[in-house]
């Protein structure tokens, strides 16, 4: 008995030795890990050698760099630094305010997929007259945040009563279905157009009150611009399609011919009603804008409290400054802002900041400043 249990265990064994020499035990695979990619390499100039930098006003500079750069993800060491010199009882000298920035930044240059130059145009505040009921003259009302509206993905969409959504209406449509009592204020149709380009504003009323008029929402519709399809038309020279030009041109053709134009836009802007504080107003970031300090950017490319130096000039409007130049801070965006080479520049309030804003059109360099901490 025991032999034929040894038997059975020496055939057993030899046929698991057997089976262990024709049919080797597969060794699992190693898991493909690709080389580490290389970093890319950043060519970084000295901030000294930016073109226009020794005309800078380098303590103006350093003043709105301290009051944008808390917006900044990195670059802390800088900023506070920048805040602590601006508070302290004694300002820094304009030789201070420079050796700060060339101490402790580099510069690297930004660029198109081409490699030509980007595009500088510039924006402001607006202030227009207007009025808390409808007149013939004020007759386009200024509209507040429908409640079928909701972001979904970044893009505003109309929610329907069954919870599906879907696109929201073009601009043409928004006004045909506009009702009186839907209107917080009501203005002129060429202020109301303008001022929804600029996405926000001043509104005073004839019995003196002075609101503003902040960005409330979307349609999610593009932007387009008017100017080219006028020129196109021969409503406008081809060069003479600067922000003043469009505008006088819609107030002089006000109703339905200037309707027809500015309906080529179809992105339309909700608005609410704030108080005044006479103050410039905040940017995407949240920070009050500082007067041709500040730049709206595509935060695809750019963050905001990124401090930035433009380089513009060779404007082709009519009535546009030669150039602009200086150091800046990316702290809004705009809807027709896009690209690695494109800025807005901030120019203030009022009139004589849209008569300059609506003149700029420039071929643009820009440079982000790379801080070295």
């Amino acid at each position: 008995m025991r032999a034929a249990r040894v038997r059975f265990a020496a055939v057993a064994l030899t046929a698991l030795l057997a089976a262990c020499a024709t049919s080797p035990k597969p060794t699992p695979a190693r898991p493909h890990v690709p080389p580490p990619s290389p970093r890319p390499v950043i060519q970084t100039v000295s901030v000294a050698d930016l073109p226009g930098w020794d005309q800078e006003n380098h303590l103006a500079a350093l003043e709105s760099y301290a009051r944008g750069c808390g917006a900044a993800r990195e670059g802390r060491g800088a900023c506070d630094l920048a805040k602590a010199m601006m508070a302290a009882a004694r300002w820094p000298t304009p030789t201070e305010a420079r050796r700060f920035f060339e101490t402790h930044f580099v510069a690297a240059e930004a660029q198109t997929a081409d490699g030509r130059s980007g595009l500088l145009t510039a924006y402001f505040a607006p202030e227009y007259p207007a009025r808390r009921a409808w007149t013939p003259e004020f007759d386009k009302p200024v509209l507040a945040r429908p409640a079928d509206l909701e972001r979904i993905e970044g893009r505003f969409m109309r929610r329907r009563p069954d919870g599906s959504t879907a696109p929201y209406d073009d601009r043409a449509a928004i006004e045909t279905a506009a009702r009186p009592e839907q209107a917080i204020a009501w203005m002129r149709a060429e202020d109301l157009f303008f001022m929804q380009i600029q996405g926000s504003g001043y509104l005073s009323f004839e019995d003196g009150g002075r609101v503003r008029a902040a960005y409330a929402a979307d349609n999610g519709q593009p932007f387009a611009g008017i100017a080219r399809p006028m020129a196109e038309r021969g409503l406008l020279p081809a060069n003479g399609t600067s922000g003043e030009a469009i505008r006088a041109w819609l107030s002089a053709h006000r109703g339905p011919e200037a309707g027809e134009i500015m309906a080529l836009n179809p992105r339309y802007i909700w608005f609410r009603l704030d108080a005044d504080d006479g103050g410039q107003p905040n940017g995407a970031a949240g920070i009050p804008l500082p007067e041709r300090r500040a730049i709206a950017v595509d935060p695809g490319h750019w963050r905001y409290g990124d401090t930035v130096w433009i380089s513009a000039d060779a404007g082709n409007l009519a009535g546009a400054r030669a150039s602009y130049s200086g150091l800046v801070m990316a702290l809004d965006t705009g809807s027709a802002i896009r690209g690695p080479v494109r800025a807005d520049l901030y120019l203030g309030r009022g009139e004589q900041a849209g008569l300059e804003a609506g003149a700029v059109r420039h071929p643009l360099r820009m440079w982000r400043l790379v801080p070295r901490d």
